[in-house]
């Protein structure tokens, strides 16, 4: 454990660090002087100058690249770019998806009447490939609740929780996509491996992080089992 209480480092060397994010910390600069301060900042004291490669949504919790030099910013943006990078996701949804695995191709674009959420919209959207497969489900009186591991086949803003929420199966404590606003806790959103060529010597790094707290531990026997080998079979279709 680092000094800096509140973020688990992963992987630490000259060229970048990796850390485990708790949900609620925005992972770049936000806009509002209101918000809370970013990684980067949290970290400047200890680590100096970072930033963050890439984006987790602010609740999303997981790991997260951030460069050290402007060397190793301009290598992993190129990595990301080209995508050179594998991502896997988990997620506690309400219900559970219509099967046990699947892919969905469906374009997003801005909801104007529910910024900063996003619509399934076919003439106005991007393209947006999410795969998926369930893990885990659990059942408390009428309620479903399912474990589903996550690839975003490309990296729109709020894909993940956008096309669960069209599926039917909301990520749990989803502010913008849940029903009644997302109530009963953080957004359920885990940003659980990353697999990626090191910026200086292009190596393949393999990194894990697991989610830890509620709702998490409702499913702790199926994470623990898939965190024994989480890049053995991926989602498919």
């Amino acid at each position: 454990m680092t000094a800096v209480a509140t973020v688990r480092i992963v992987c630490a060397d000259p060229h970048m660090l990796v850390v485990d994010k708790p949900g609620g910390m925005p992972s770049v600069p936000a806009r509002s002087p209101l918000d809370p301060p970013a990684v980067a900042t949290v970290m400047a004291a200890e680590w100096g100058p970072l930033e963050a490669v890439h984006r987790l949504d602010r609740d999303t919790s997981g790991l997260l690249v951030l460069a050290r030099t402007a060397a190793a910013r301009a290598a992993l943006g190129r990595a990301f770019e080209s995508r050179q990078v594998s991502k896997r996701y988990l997620a506690v949804v309400k219900g559970g998806p219509p099967a046990a695995a699947g892919t969905i191709h469906l374009p997003l674009a801005d909801d104007p009447d529910r910024p900063p959420a996003k619509r399934v919209d076919p003439i106005l959207g991007r393209r947006a490939t999410t795969r998926w497969r369930v893990v885990a489900a659990t059942r408390a009186g009428d309620a479903l609740r399912t474990l589903v591991e996550l690839e975003p086949v490309t990296g729109r803003s709020h894909q993940l929780r956008a096309h669960l929420a069209w599926l039917g199966c909301p990520i749990s404590g989803d502010p913008l996509y849940g029903p009644l606003g997302g109530a009963g806790g953080r957004l359920a959103l885990h940003a659980a491996t990353l697999e990626f060529p090191h910026p200086d010597d292009g190596r393949v790094l393999r990194l894990a992080a697991p989610p830890a707290g509620r709702p998490w531990a409702d499913f702790a026997t199926s994470i623990a089992v898939w965190f024994t080998n989480p890049w053995a079979a991926g989602p498919t279709g």
